[in-house]
């Protein structure tokens, strides 16, 4: 009889002891599931970034393709088919790279970011080309018994017109450059303390671009916390098919020059310290981002 009262006695306590297990597990449980949902946005934005940078070299390489179709300039041709070549190796190691890795993401964008430039350089080539050939095709013009030969030659000056001109859309993309993030105190100084921040000034520079369309543009700035959160600035905006937050917006009036822009978020909440991501936004492209780290 007191041998049952003993294990009975032993089971109670195991319960309890469960019992106390669970209610000390469960919140745990729920902290570790909202911080796994925080650095899966991260991730997802991330994966985004590397996804865009992707279809870009795949495009600059079929970009060079289509124009060396057009050419018939062999060493133009070489120079491109160099190009295209290297447009390939760079997309080849970025899908080797993790979305995670900030440097080899960093340095694959700035490569980008060159052979986008150097494509830019050689439409301005083909371009100039083509108006020396269209002059030579007027005086042709003007000579009795071309009159055929001529009309041939110009038509197909147009056609290598219309197809830069699709070429265009790739090279015309706006870059910000020279991003930074401050955080000014009440006296409008900057504090390396994010806890004295009641002001965030984000400075960037877009990039001079003599192929971009002039006139009004709107930029869009997310900012987002150590945590994977966005500061938000009350919108949103239209990005690969989906709809992104954004911290702050601002029309400009872009000249194809380079033109400084600077917004500003009020702080309204605590900010914790830590890395902070800038992204910038125009035309439905991300066009720069950057991290910045701040103390306590």
């Amino acid at each position: 009889m007191k041998k049952g009262y003993i294990i009975a006695g032993l089971v109670s306590a195991l319960l309890v002891a469960a019992a106390l297990l669970l209610l000390v597990i469960m919140p745990q449980r729920s902290d570790n599931k909202e911080l796994e949902q925080k650095v899966q946005a991260v991730q997802e934005l991330a994966e985004l970034e590397k996804q865009e940078m992707e279809n870009d070299y795949e495009q600059l390489g079929q970009q060079y393709g289509e124009m060396m179709s057009q050419l018939t300039n062999d060493s133009l041709i070489a120079q491109l088919t160099r190009e295209q070549m290297r447009a390939q190796q760079l997309l080849e190691e970025l899908k080797k790279v993790k979305a995670d890795d900030a440097r080899e993401i960093t340095r694959l964008k700035k490569e980008l970011n060159a052979v986008r430039a150097v494509l830019r350089d050689y439409i301005r080539q083909v371009d100039s080309l083509n108006r020396v050939n269209q002059s030579l095709v007027q005086e042709n013009t003007q000579l009795t018994g071309r009159l055929e030969e001529s009309n041939r030659v110009n038509q197909n000056l147009q056609h290598e017109r219309e197809t830069l001109t699709e070429k265009v859309t790739i090279a015309a993309q706006l870059d910000a450059t020279a991003i930074s993030m401050s955080a000014l105190n009440k006296r409008g100084k900057a504090s390396k303390k994010m806890k004295d921040a009641k002001t965030l000034q984000v400075n960037f520079n877009i990039s001079r671009n003599v192929t971009a369309t002039n006139g009004q543009r709107t930029i869009f700035v997310r900012i987002q916390t150590p945590a994977g959160e966005v500061l938000n600035g009350g919108g949103t905006f239209p990005y690969e098919n989906r709809q992104l937050e954004y911290s702050m917006k601002k029309v400009i009036e872009y000249s194809g020059e380079e033109t400084p822009v600077t917004v500003y978020w009020q702080v309204g909440e605590f900010l914790e310290a830590g890395e902070y991501r800038v992204s910038i936004f125009a035309d439905g492209n991300m066009i720069g981002s950057r991290t910045f780290t701040f103390e306590k």
